[in-house]
């Protein structure tokens, strides 16, 4: 059983909808013990998440009565989510109500607000008791891969994140990230536990009604993956008149280091902070930060490693590197370390497969502070006429010197840089050789319309290695 808010936060507004409505702690328990009175111990349960009163309730209750939810966006087509059931078989569907047509072979329960709870005619099936709840891996779509969090995970990293963001029951989120990720949910459970108020919208940074919500609620808050730091400067954030926003955070991938750079100081000079973060949905969301003290100094850092969490950098025989700025593969250890994956219902019964360390798949080196930096990732690698090349590196020479919206994959002997403007192929080519001592004929540049993402913003390296 795991319940974030505490009694003495119980008077203070728990959660403000976009249409104004207003929920105390107190309310959100008795709905939350309401929805857990009709739930079997020892169940599974489907939450078809959207960033709402009816999905924290579900959330919440699937928590605290002991029944591990899978988290999914509750926009997702029916045929996916009907794919997902077939694999994992849960007794519960928690959806919005909107949505219960699509599901008529299930029997509805109950409803509370927005949501309605339905039940399946699944047979109970071993879980272990460790897990908590399941969420899908990054990047993944219809993919049944899952990482199989416990009470112990989500508490630890909330309290993490609570103690290096300095959160107290003053602050007021905006839900910028949607609930079903695990960075949206860390967002979630670390404001819950300080007895903050949440203002959840389902409305996007580009939509109009985010913005007049986030102002008339005053949100002291905003967080984001690159993409939405990327339309946030488009919208010249900095210019609005948002006088209560104080904080803004990144993490969900490597945002470009001259725009970390160009947020810090406009973040500085408006008397803001902005504050970098890494992590993994295996390891509850969050890994490291940076303190905004150091955040201008330490620009192209991930920081350093969360309160009760340690970095170490190893190198191909599993040695521990001792020396700065020398590559290896990362390594986290810490109570929030996931117990691993699930891919079929066999899985949710399986022991730690992690045993509290991560092998991130990151290559990454420290500086002489201690502070960490990412250089790629292990398997985004090709070699090139003998030579081993990073393909984040490549990405990051063309994201600094000529184009911010590009992507590249590779296979051995070529690398292909994908961007969406056309007319600089010859310049980027020409670069990349002066940078990397390689002939022109290793790099390939093609023109898209659009370099393919997913939800939170993240390059769908695939779908182009497809287009090779």
């Amino acid at each position: 059983m795991l319940v974030f808010y505490k009694k003495e936060y119980y008077n203070n507004n728990a959660v403000i909808s976009e249409d104004g409505s207003i929920c105390t702690y107190a309310a959100l328990h008795r709905k939350v013990v309401n929805l857990s009175n009709y739930l079997e111990k020892g169940s599974l349960a489907f939450c078809l998440c959207r960033n709402s009163l009816g999905s924290l309730v579900g959330y919440l209750s699937f928590l605290k009565h002991s029944v591990p939810a899978v988290l999914l966006d509750g926009g997702k087509g029916t045929d996916v989510i009907k794919y997902l059931i077939d694999i994992y078989k849960p007794q519960y569907l928690w959806l919005p109500t909107s949505r219960i047509s699509d599901f008529v072979e299930a029997v509805k329960v109950t409803e509370i607000d927005d949501y309605t709870l339905l039940r399946c005619n699944s047979p109970l099936h071993v879980i272990h008791p460790d897990v908590a709840l399941l969420l899908t891996t990054s990047g993944s779509t219809g993919s049944p891969k899952l990482v199989k969090l416990t009470a112990k995970n989500l508490l630890s990293n909330a309290e993490s994140i609570a103690e290096y963001l300095e959160i107290t029951s003053n602050e007021r989120p905006v839900t910028s990230l949607p609930m079903y990720y695990s960075y949206g949910l860390s967002v979630i459970n670390s404001h819950l536990l300080k007895g903050a108020t949440l203002l959840l919208t389902d409305k996007t940074v580009m939509q109009k009604e985010f913005w007049s919500f986030t102002k008339e609620q005053s949100a002291t808050s905003i967080a984001g993956v690159p993409y939405t730091y990327e339309m946030l400067r488009r919208l010249r954030i900095f210019k609005m008149n948002l006088p209560a926003l104080k904080t803004m955070t990144q993490a969900g991938g490597k945002l470009n280091v001259l725009l970390v750079k160009e947020f810090v100081e406009q973040a500085q000079a408006s008397g803001r902070r902005f504050i970098v973060m890494y992590g993994q949905t295996e390891a509850t969301a969050r890994m490291s930060y940076t303190p905004w003290e150091k955040a201008l100094e330490k620009c192209a850092s991930i920081g350093i490693a969360i309160p009760g969490g340690k970095f170490s950098v190893i190198d191909a025989l599993g040695n521990k590197i001792l020396s700065a700025q020398t590559d290896g593969e990362l390594v986290y250890e810490g109570p929030n370390v996931s117990m691993g994956y699930a891919e079929c219902i066999d899985d949710l019964a399986s022991d730690d497969q992690n045993n509290g360390k991560l092998h991130t798949g990151d290559i990454a080196h420290f500086d002489e502070d201690g502070y960490f930096y990412i250089t790629g990732r292990l398997k985004r690698f090709v070699k090139v006429w003998g030579n081993r090349c990073s393909l984040d590196a490549i990405e990051q020479i063309v994201k600094m010197s000529v184009d911010s919206e590009c992507a590249c994959v590779g296979e051995d002997d070529l690398i292909t840089v994908f961007v969406t403007r056309s007319g600089y192929e010859q310049e980027i080519r020409l670069l990349l050789s002066s940078k990397t001592g390689l002939n022109m004929k290793a790099f390939a540049v093609r023109v898209i319309n659009e370099i393919p993402k997913n939800s939170s913003g993240k390059i769908q390296y695939v779908e182009l290695q497809k287009m090779l």
